[in-house]
Parts: structure tokens; sequence; C-alpha cells
């Protein structure tokens, strides 16, 4: 059988300091629960474990201080610390926290070293920091900003060192010798063959999807749009030299033909043959207009190219030229004080004065099934872009088209004023004349890749159902006069 030990008598209540009655088991003024309270022990007083009173830091003690006496060598008068009422402690005064930015960052907490003292066997606190877990910098004392003689850990913030730099903190890193790409994620992993970043697996953007150029005075930006999967427009932007030294400007805007196959294959192919062609003949004194007529044929048998020998194909001879790639193409050049536009389908060339009190116009005529009812005299403008037919195209360049009309018109602007050359996908949102020169913002003709930035984003805001493509030439000329030459084949 056990011993059941009786709980000494206490002197006073630990709650209330009264002295209670012998016997009781409760404070009869507080109702403490007196048999909860521990035997005190012989060899030492009860020490509160309670905050300690801040206190002055003692004086140094001198190095021949004596030892301080043992516990058992205290006077047997003086009166337990149990005994006597234990004096509240001052208010503690901690230390003004740190001021945080406007961020959602926690507001940092007080360490155990930012106030002196002691713990409850009477030892004084570590001085040693915390470990952090979060990439807040920790304040440290003057004291603790002298170099220290361990070797601090690899990673000062406590975290798991990542496998690749941290994009949001990490330098930027130049892109490899060779023309290495670099993923736009992470910054850091190269790009394999199929796109993909090898560091983190991000999926790259695909080249075409958004493309910009600036080239001196002229200008393009071409965007995949909001609703397609891949970009089937091109362009090219290029200048040379007549033989007299002037100089000529050349824009080449490309639509590929969605229900054909490989259309992006096709704008590449055509804007970059006629631009070349362009490129070859002005230089050696040919006409602007008669270049881009040739310009046109050219890029014509470079599509045409495209459907003789498709990749991986045994079709049979009959259907060699069904669903060949084709694609639309409009062109501008600025040669001479002239300004000569070419075209194959329904993409178009306008004209916007810089003077904006001056009409704009447009330059081109479209290959489609609404602009021959209008031609014909079977519906107006109005009715023939309602039907659901009306952008039909009625010419295109490629295998399959029934016959090549080039059209060529050249002119000669009295004044200054800007060329936009663009697809449909942009003036889909800006048809007429007016719609147009009122999204070309004004500036433009200063800075026209901005002004080409703008044209693209007035098309996605609209919808972006379409690929869009616009190229801009600002055309500088010394008033000469009213009137303008034009002469249309």
């Amino acid at each position: 059988m056990s011993e059941s030990h009786q709980q000494p008598a206490l002197a006073r209540c630990p709650g209330c300091a009264e002295p209670p009655a012998a016997g009781d088991l409760f404070c009869g003024a507080c109702g403490y629960d007196l048999s909860a309270v521990p035997a005190r022990p012989d060899d030492r007083p009860t020490l509160a474990i309670t905050v300690p009173p801040a206190a002055p830091p003692a004086p140094p003690a001198p190095a021949t201080a004596p030892a301080p006496a043992p516990a058992s060598a205290v006077p047997p008068t003086a009166p337990p610390a149990s005994d006597a009422p234990t004096p509240p402690a001052p208010a503690v005064q901690w230390p003004a926290a740190s001021e945080t930015d406007s961020s959602d960052v926690p507001v940092p907490v007080h360490r155990a070293t930012d106030l002196p003292g002691t713990d409850s066997g009477g030892r004084p606190l570590s001085a040693s920091p915390p470990v952090r877990h979060d990439d807040r910098a920790v304040v440290e004392s003057p004291a603790a900003a002298e170099p220290a003689a361990s070797v601090e850990p690899p990673d000062s913030s406590g975290d798991f060192a990542l496998a690749a730099p941290d994009p949001r903190t990490a330098e930027p890193t130049p892109t490899p010798a060779g023309g290495t790409k670099v993923c736009v994620a992470c910054r850091s992993g190269r790009v394999d063959p199929d796109g993909y970043c090898e560091n983190c697996g991000h999926a790259q953007p695909r080249e075409r999807d958004h493309m910009e150029q600036e080239l001196g005075s002229v200008a393009a930006v071409s965007d995949r749009g909001l609703r397609h999967h891949r970009n089937e427009d091109s362009f090219a932007v290029s200048s040379t030299a007549l033989p007299d030294g002037s100089p000529a400007v050349v824009a080449i805007v490309c639509d590929g033909v969605s229900s054909a196959s490989r259309p992006d294959e096709a704008s590449a192919a055509a804007a970059s043959a006629a631009n070349e062609a362009l490129l070859e003949s002005l230089p050696r004194g040919t006409h602007p207009q008669q270049a881009m007529h040739e310009a046109i044929v050219a890029a014509s048998e470079a599509v045409n190219a495209l459907a003789q020998d498709p990749p991986g194909s045994a079709e049979h001879e009959a259907h060699r030229h069904q669903n060949a790639p084709a694609c639309t193409l409009v062109g501008a050049i600025m040669a001479g004080g002239l300004l000569v536009v070419g075209w194959v389908g329904d993409s178009r060339v306008y004209w916007v004065p810089d003077d904006r009190t001056g009409p704009p116009a447009r330059l081109t005529e479209d290959d489609s099934w609404a602009a021959q009812m209008v031609a014909a005299g079977l519906m107006n403008e109005a009715e023939a872009y309602a039907d659901e037919r009306a952008h039909a195209i009625t010419g295109w360049l490629g295998a399959d088209s029934y016959e090549l009309e080039p059209h060529t018109a050249s002119f000669k602007p009295d004044r200054p004023g800007l060329v936009v050359v663009c697809t449909d996908g942009l003036w889909n949102y800006a048809e007429s004349a007016e719609e147009m020169a009122a999204a070309v913002p004004p500036q433009a003709h200063r800075h026209p890749l901005h002004g080409a930035q703008v044209l693209v984003g007035h098309a996605l805001d609209g919808g972006g159902h379409d690929n869009v493509t616009v190229a801009l030439l600002p055309f500088a000329v010394e008033p000469q006069g009213a009137g303008s030459a034009c002469t249309t084949v």
C-alpha cells in the first residue's frame, strides 16, 4: 500500500498572502487550492517565476572578488522569501518595434535578446540570435557587426537553397555566348529545341506571336491577336538607295489565308521574296511602280513553290494543288517623291495627312466579294459589307489562285502624311479612312513604332479576332500647291 504524505502547513496563502487556518485545503479569503502548492525545499528559498524587473547593470566585479556564499550560509534570522509578499514587478520597457513598409510582410517580432534579464533559474539569457525562417533582415547590434571567427552558413536567411536563383531577386543573366536562348521566366535556364526551359520547364513564347521592327523612318508591328493560336501574318521593312543616291523605303505586309494549308509559311515566303526583289531592282533604276509589280510576281512564285513538294507528301497528282498554301500581299514604296502601292487580296493602304484638317484616303481596293458587288452596282457598301460573304477574297497568292492580277498605283503627295499598310486584322476595327485617321496617334509621323503599337492595341481592344499587322511610313515633302497626281494599273 502506498503512503500518503501530508502537505506541510503554509504560513500565508500564495494567492492573497492571508494566513490560512490549520487544516484548511482552500484559502478562506480567495479560495486558492492550498493542496496544489508543492512542498518548500529546505535548502533554498522559493523563487517566483516571473518576468525579472529591469535592474541597472552591476559594476564589473574585481578580479579578486570573493566567491558568493553558499545557500546554507544564509543567516537563519532572514525570513524565507515565501513568507513575505512579493513586491509587484515594475512595468517592462519594451523597445519600439522597427517600422514596416506598405507590403503585406508581417510586423517584426521582438527577440529574447532585446531585453537584458535572467531565466527562471537565475542564469543570464542567451545572447545568440534565434534561427530565422523568413527573408527579413535581422538588425544586429554594433558589437555583433564585427566579423566573427566562425564561417557563416551559405544561406543566412535559413531557407533551403534553390536549384536555380529566385527570379525576383536574381541578377539578370546575360545571354550565353553563341546566341543560346535564356528562359523568359527564370532568366537562368537554357531553352531546349522544343521551346521549353531546361531549368523550370516554362514554355517559351513563339517568336512570331509578337514581332516589332523599326528601321529609320519605317516601323512595323505584328501580333497574334486574342483568338488565333498562331500568327499567320508576316512583314518586311527595308531601305535602299536609288541610282542618284536618294533613299527608297519599302514596307511589305502579308496575311496568310487561314483556310489554306501552312498559311504562316506562305506569308513569310511572300514577304521575304517581295522585299528581296525590291532591294534588287530599285538600286538598278527600275521605276518604283514596275519594281512593285515584279515584286508581287516574285512573291507569288515563292508561295507557289511551297505547294510543289509538300514535306512528307505522297498524295495523288490530282490533289496536288488542293488547299495549297496561300496569302494576300500589300506593299508601299517611298522613292523620288513618289508613293507607290501594290496589292493582291484584301489588305489595305491608308493615307493620313499630318494636318488632320485635310481628308484622309484609302489607296487600295479589296479583292473581295463585297468590293465586287459594290463595283458592279449590285449593292451599296453598307449592304455588301453586312453580308456574311463580304470578306471572301477573290484574289490571292498561291498555286490554286485562278489568275494572278497584281494591282499597283502611284501617287505624288503634295503634303506630308503617314502611310498605313495593314491587314484586315486592323482595318476591321477602323474600316473607313476617317476611322483609321482617328485611331492613328497624333505624333505617329515622328514616332512610327509607337504609332504602330498603338494601332495594334486598338485592334486588340476591339476584340483581336484576327492576327494584326501594321507598318507605318512617314512621308515628308515640302508643300507644292494643291492637287496630287495618281496613276493606277
